[in-house]
């Protein structure tokens, strides 16, 4: 302290100690100095100079501030002040007062001085890493003047100091425990720190993010009280902000986290006309925005609709709906709200139903739709809300056919109703269209363009809305009014843009028309239209009618263009040939041009809100401008087309509808089939489960037969051993008069199975006879071709043949079996008559005779059970005899299968022989006609050698062989 008091003291002394002088004598004390304390003096003295003097310090004792942070950690109250002196010197804070001249000079400089030193302390990327290493550090001294400097540092060079942290090992980490700090102060200016370390950067966001960032963010502003919170609650939002704005990976994130639920509270605002304070205004608009963000258009709309969907299902679009028909809503919240619940249902068919739904309290209750158009069409609404309002209604039509077919309902006469006493979306929408404002108009005319587009249904059913113009004339279509309206032009005196009202009314019918050949018909049939349009695109007006004649010529365009040709006076060619006469192509196709050029155009093609400054700026709407890009090169093809080019593309569209009718239909015999198929999949695996059962217990029952089989083997022979016992046997016969009645009957079923076998035996005797007679009756071939077939044939008669043999020796063992059993039972039968002709053995007492009697009906039981045993085995046996049935038909199938192939082969063999006999007869003229040039050569005296007449008798004689050995093999 003293050594401060005398540094200072020496500096106003006098004159001859200057503030570098002072600066760099305790400069040098930092860095010469043993005792700590010393330092810690010098250090705060420089903390005291550095905002005064922040150029002198920051040149002289930059360097030995960071050696104090690497050499004296262990004393928190010296590295606070060179971290507060270092602050100084970076951060551009003015804290004094300049005047107003010198303010925006001196503000710059401040600003260079900042990122200057900012520049020379990141130059080494260590010092950057001790920082936040010392944020490790609890000591309130150390880790709150450690985050102020790092901000001081990001605001400075952000990207270069995001860098440096992304790389630093658990950089990012670090920082995250100060969202955890107890201490109000070092969170909150942590949260200031996050937002300036993930500003731009999507790399950090990730991480952040996943280091459960979220959690804690809405914890803390659960703490805060939501939106009554103060600003903590503002900077956390605007975090929440930059890490889920542009990064789809955090918005899946969040909404996989379950957090979009969390959000519903935020919106619990009741319907108090008071507590409106400037800082829940903002906290509200800020939350609003941060659920723009996760549905916003711009996003990929698989993740969009995963957020519409959960934001419905917690709640929140339907809190959202009751901030929007509240009471005493600030007009700037109203605005967002409208805006926000616009994206909420924007393409979602859930949310768009459940909004049109929503009901006002009011008496009586009316939808919102309905009251929203009322502030769209109402003049004396805010301009910022009348374009909310139009964004939400186009927002409820996009992609909801359901939707635009309840708003056209409501112009047509049948629904309209008579009474008067409600006020429909279809009639507000009719009055804005036709009102003396121009800015209604255009919201008119482009929400109805909106409840037409992409729908030729809705289009047709416009044309049937008639209006009452005035008192005692007839109805005139919606169609013709609007071009009544827009041929009168500026005659009207209306409130506004000069062109707004014709530019909307424009839009509408192009939108109309488009892609709708039955509304162009309606169009042209009034004679006064293509006139007016022609004679628009021909005058040379100044630059703010030139946007006016592009879309006459649009529209002209659109008219040729989906012209079906019913109307003999305004078929495709005569309108081609009127434009040229009149216009001329090219100046046609430059007028179509002023459309894509204009500055406005770009702007509302980049996004679908319409977003505009003031009134007159709101000339395009962003759908409209996506059916320009459409239609104005195959307009402009159409123009240049001859009559036979547009038959041909007739031809080529008729051919092509036919074509998709025929694809169509392919694509639902395909559905059917698919439909049969898992149809077929599902039996099958149904049969499959039942076959394996079977099986399963078909295993079981063999193994029962095996087991029964077995003890009937033991009680034959137990029955051979006790055959002596006659008399007892005869006894029990008495007593049980119903084992003759069984055996009978299995007599019977044996005679059965016997003509069965008999039967089955003779029908494979007559397979037999009817494949040897097809074997005989088969030629034999005379080439090699019939040889190959024959071979074909021999072939599936031998497996013919195996198979009849494998089924004459199933029949072989099973009447086999049939025989022993038919031999057991007559023994069995045998020595019951025996039984029956033996009397009992006189003088036995009579317990002997009891216990015997006992004995022998045990034993006539185990016979019963043997007899019902052996039914078993009769009808396992029958139903052998049904699958030898079976196999017995596919053979006879087989059987004619081949005979028709046989047939085939017949009448390929006839037709090779002609073929052969016709070739034989040119081999016989060939000969003939060498023999005769032999002997004219002969005649002339040439020389002929015998070696030739030879060969050529050879050959003479090899073929008659041939043809002997062919005769021969035909009458094998």
């Amino acid at each position: 302290m003293n050594f401060l008091r005398g540094v200072m003291g020496g500096q106003s002394a006098g004159p001859q100690h200057t503030e570098a002088e002072t600066i760099q004598k305790l400069c040098d004390r930092v860095a010469s100095s043993t005792l700590l304390d010393d330092r810690r003096d010098a250090v705060r003295a420089l903390k005291s100079l550095s905002k005064k003097y922040r150029l002198e310090v920051g040149i002289q004792a930059m360097e030995h501030l960071i050696r104090v942070l690497q050499t004296d950690r262990s004393d928190s109250e010296i590295i606070g002040y060179a971290l507060d002196t270092l602050y100084n010197i970076i951060s551009n804070d003015e804290e004094e007062e300049v005047d107003d001249v010198e303010e925006e000079n001196s503000t710059r400089q401040s600003e260079d001085l900042g990122s200057q030193f900012t520049e020379i302390f990141i130059k080494q990327q260590e010092n950057v890493t001790l920082l936040l290493s010392l944020l490790e550090e609890f000591d309130f001294h150390v880790r709150w003047p450690g985050v102020k400097l790092l901000t001081s540092l990001l605001k400075q060079l952000g990207p270069q100091v995001q860098q440096i942290i992304l790389v630093s090992p658990m950089g990012v980490s670090r920082l995250m425990d100060l969202l955890a700090d107890s201490r109000e102060v070092i969170r909150n200016d942590g949260v200031l720190l996050l937002q300036a370390l993930t500003r731009s950067n999507g790399a950090i966001q990730k991480i952040v993010a996943f280091e459960n960032a979220f959690e804690r963010l809405l914890d803390i502003i659960t703490e805060e009280g939501n939106s009554d919170g103060g600003i903590v609650v503002e900077d956390c939002l605007i975090l929440l902000q930059n890490l889920l704005k542009n990064n789809n990976s955090n918005q899946n994130f969040f909404k996989e986290g379950s957090y979009i639920q969390r959000m519903k509270p935020w919106f619990e605002v009741g319907d108090e006309n008071s507590g409106w304070s400037a800082q829940k205004v903002t906290n509200l608009h800020l939350m609003l925005q941060l659920v723009r963000v996760l549905v916003s258009p711009n996003n990929p709309p698989g993740a969009t609709s995963s957020c519409q969907k959960a934001m419905f299902q917690c709640g929140l679009l339907q809190q959202l709906c009751t901030i929007l028909m509240a009471t005493g809503v600030p007009a700037d919240i109203l605005t967002e709200t409208i805006n926000t619940v616009s994206e909420v249902i924007r393409g979602c068919q859930v949310n768009q139903d459940y909004f049109a739904s929503v009901n006002a309290p009011s008496n009586p209750p009316r939808p919102a739709i309905v009251v929203l158009l009322m502030s769209m069409v109402n003049e004396r609404q805010p301009f910022v809300l009348r374009c909310a309002v139009l964004y939400c209604f186009q927002c409820f039509l996009y992609k909801n056919q359901k939707g635009q077919g309840e708003i056209v309902s409501t112009l047509l006469p049948s629904t309209i109703d008579a009474t008067g006493n409600t006020v429909s979306a279809g009639q507000l929408l009719c009055g804005g269209l036709f009102s003396t404002d121009s800015l209604s108009n255009w919201c008119a005319a482009v929400a109805l363009a909106h409840a037409l587009q992409e729908n030729a249904t809705q289009k047709e059913q416009l044309l049937r809305v008639q209006l009452a113009t005035s008192i005692g004339n007839p109805p005139v279509s919606l169609l013709q009014q609007c071009t009544n309206i827009l041929s009168q032009g500026d005659k009207i005196n209306r409130r506004g843009s000069k062109i707004q009202t014709r530019v909307g009314l424009l839009m509408l019918l192009c939108t109309w028309l488009s892609n709708c050949p039955i509304a162009v018909t309606h169009f042209l049939h009034n004679s006064a239209n293509v006139p007016f349009l022609t004679g628009q695109i021909a005058e040379n007006l100044g630059e703010e009618e030139q946007l006016v004649q592009g879309l006459c010529a649009l529209l002209l365009g659109i008219s040729i263009y989906f012209n079906d040709n019913s109307l003999e006076t305004y078929m495709k060619e005569k309108l081609k040939q009127l434009i040229e006469k009149r216009i001329g192509k090219e100046n046609f196709i430059e007028k179509l041009g002023f459309i894509s050029k204009h500055e406005l155009y770009s702007r509302a093609s980049q996004k679908p809100q319409p977003n505009f400054p003031s009134p007159e700026y709101m000339i395009f709407d962003h759908e409209f401008t996506k059916l320009v890009k459409e239609l104005e090169g195959v307009i402009t093809k159409a123009i240049y087309k001859s009559s036979e080019e547009d038959k041909k593309e007739e031809e080529v569209k008729k051919t092509l509808e036919q074509h998709d009718s025929i694809v169509t239909h392919y694509k639902n015999m395909i559905r059917e089939q698919d439909l049969q198929l898992e149809e077929l999949k599902q039996q099958i695996s149904t049969l499959k489960c039942q076959n394996e059962q079977l099986q399963t217990a078909v295993t079981q029952q063999v193994s029962q037969i095996q087991q029964h089989k077995d003890q009937y083997n033991l009680l034959k022979v137990q029955l051979g051993k006790d055959s002596q016992h006659q008399g007892l046997y005869s006894d029990g016969a008495q007593m049980n008069g119903v084992q003759p009645e069984e055996i009978s009957r299995l007599r019977e079923e044996i005679e059965e199975l016997k003509s069965n076998r008999e039967l089955l035996q003779s029908q494979l005797a007559e397979k037999d006879s009817l494949i040897e007679n097809l074997k005989s009756s088969q030629p034999s071939p005379g080439t090699n071709e019939q040889s190959s077939a024959t071979a074909g044939d021999s072939e599936q008669i031998a497996e013919l043949k195996q198979e009849l043999a494998t089924l004459k020796s199933q029949l072989n063992s099973q009447s086999m079996e049939i025989a022993k059993l038919q031999t057991e039972k007559q023994e069995l039968l045998q020595k019951t008559e025996a039984f029956v002709k033996s009397a009992p053995v006189p003088g036995e007492s009579e317990t002997v005779i009891a216990t015997k009697t006992t004995d022998v009906e045990g034993r006539l039981s185990a016979l019963l059970q043997e007899t019902k045993e052996l039914k078993n085995e009769i009808k396992a046996l029958s139903e052998e005899r049904t699958a030898i049935k079976e196999q017995l038909d596919s053979s006879n199938s087989t059987i004619a299968i081949l005979q028709n192939e046989k047939n085939k082969l017949e009448v390929d063999i006839i037709d090779a022989k002609r073929e052969q006999d016709d070739l034989l007869v040119l081999l016989a003229d060939q000969d003939q006609k060498i023999f005769s040039l032999k002997n004219k050569l002969k005649e002339l005296g040439h020389p002929v050698e015998e070696e030739d007449e030879l060969e050529s008798g050879d050959q003479d004689d090899e073929d008659d062989e041939d043809e002997d050995d062919g005769k021969e093999q035909g009458h094998i």
